[in-house]
């Protein structure tokens, strides 16, 4: 008779992978590093002197963070759909998880080496960790519809994000303390606590989840590759079957431009533009991971009770509101303990609104194609991340002002809003099962002609 794993122990297991690699979502691209790059490696408010023939201009370090950030996304960007769809036929999505969980942990662990002036080190680096982060994140989130029962995908989607919020903030505890009580403890040794962590905890991941078999393997690497690109292809045409997820991709794509672009650029703002210090900073987000995990719990159990986009729309509202408040800080007191506050809301709208997003993402998916379309819904956040970026590396860049660099992200979350007023639910549902009806001969036929 085959073993059969108990549903907790996969439940505990996609669980714990949130809880491992949100210590890089939050000491690398939210806190500490994110922070150095900008101030230390890439010249800080100075910025970075370029010459090109007989043209001198300067970069500010925040700009060239946001910069290298866009080549990393936009390779994830690319190879995302690709990825997701070799790993509905190889039936190996584990094994692409744990290949990427190893590139991002070596890449992590690494830029600890990095100092002051070692940009194409530190930017090398970082690309290789974000490639990981990035990419294990399709195959992570590909595994949900498979762990949970129908009607539980936000509350199990939401004690993700949770688990991910108190994994990260306990990672942030142990570095302030190391701080306070090792002599010679720099905050860059933090970069490779960081890789640690991330190989530790995700040990559960990678030992309880388990691929489900696929009906027909493609065999050698090109067999993959070429489906691969045949259901990109296939995907494509069959987007328009699916209404209500095509529109939910596009408004995922805008307002998550806002949503991950704040997330990597809070603590510089909080660095440059109100003179927070590191450990300062580190607080700051440990209140904003308590915050989160609170919001992730709280909307996730909302969203079950009253519909995963009514409540969704909820979050994006007070994001707007949060935003407003940044770029008018010192609006009613000082303008640091605004930030506190704001912190505060976004801390709760980012755990409400990342936990709905999958779960709402996980309910109107094809059964039986789920790594294909996550793949795409990959692309649509890295390339949203792109555009959030650039806009306010740009914005930045030219006036001088963060302010305003931060306030250019509100039209991504207004625009976002706005289509997914659009996005009915139960409609999705509908056109996700006709769809997999459809899918599967198609399916079975695209194995056999190989």
């Amino acid at each position: 008779m085959e073993k059969t794993e108990p549903a907790w122990r996969s439940v505990l297991g996609w669980v714990m992978y949130d809880f491992a690699n949100s210590a890089y979502a939050v000491v690398i691209l939210a806190v500490i590093f994110n922070n150095y790059f900008a101030t230390v490696v890439a010249g800080g408010e100075a910025g970075l002197l370029y010459r090109v023939w007989d043209w001198e201009f300067r970069i500010p370090g925040v700009s060239v963070f946001s910069f290298i950030n866009v080549a990393a996304l936009l390779v994830v960007a690319t190879a995302s759909p690709v990825l997701g769809a070799l790993a509905d036929y190889s039936g190996r999505k584990k094994r692409y998880l744990a290949a990427a969980w190893l590139l991002g942990v070596g890449g992590t662990s690494l830029l600890s080496l990095v100092g002051p002036g070692d940009l194409a080190a530190a930017s090398l680096l970082f690309v290789l960790s974000n490639i990981g982060f990035a990419a294990g994140s399709i195959f992570y989130d590909a595994f949900l519809p498979e762990v949970c029962r129908p009607g539980s995908e936000a509350r199990i989607s939401g004690a993700g994000y949770a688990a991910g919020y108190l994994g990260g903030g306990l990672l942030l505890v142990l570095v302030l303390v190391m701080k306070q009580l090792v002599e010679g403890f720099e905050y860059t040794h933090s970069f490779l606590m960081t890789g640690l962590w991330w190989l530790v905890f995700a040990l559960p991941t990678i030992l309880w989840l388990h691929d489900r078999p696929v009906p027909v393997p493609a065999g050698r690497l090109g067999g993959y590759i070429k489906i691969g690109y045949r259901k990109v292809r296939r995907t494509l045409d069959h987007f328009g079957e699916l209404s209500t997820l095509r529109r939910f991709l596009l408004a995922y794509l805008v307002y998550g431009t806002g949503i991950e672009s704040v997330i990597r650029l809070a603590s510089i703002f909080g660095a440059i533009e109100l003179g927070m210090e590191q450990g300062e900073l580190i607080v700051f987000f440990l209140v904003i991971q308590g915050t989160a995990l609170v919001g992730a719990m709280v909307f996730g159990w909302l969203a079950d009770a009253a519909g995963n986009r009514p409540v969704l729309l909820v979050t994006l509202w007070i994001w707007v509101g949060a935003l407003i408040w940044a770029w008018l800080l010192g609006l009613f007191f000082d303008p640091l303990k605004e930030f506190w506050i704001v912190g505060v809301l976004a801390g709760l709208a980012m755990g409400g609104s990342q936990g709905i997003s999958r779960a709402l993402q996980s309910v109107i998916l094809p059964a039986g194609m789920e790594n294909e379309f996550f793949g795409f819904f990959s692309m649509a956040g890295r390339s949203a991340n792109i555009l959030g970026m650039l806009s306010f590396g740009m914005v930045t860049w030219i006036t001088g002002d963060m302010r305003l660099g931060i306030l250019s992200l509100l039209v991504f979350f207004l625009g976002g809003i706005v289509i997914l007023r659009r996005v009915s639910e139960v409609l999705g549902r509908e056109e996700a099962e006709r769809f997999s009806i459809s899918a599967e001969a198609a399916r079975t036929d695209a194995g056999g002609s190989e």
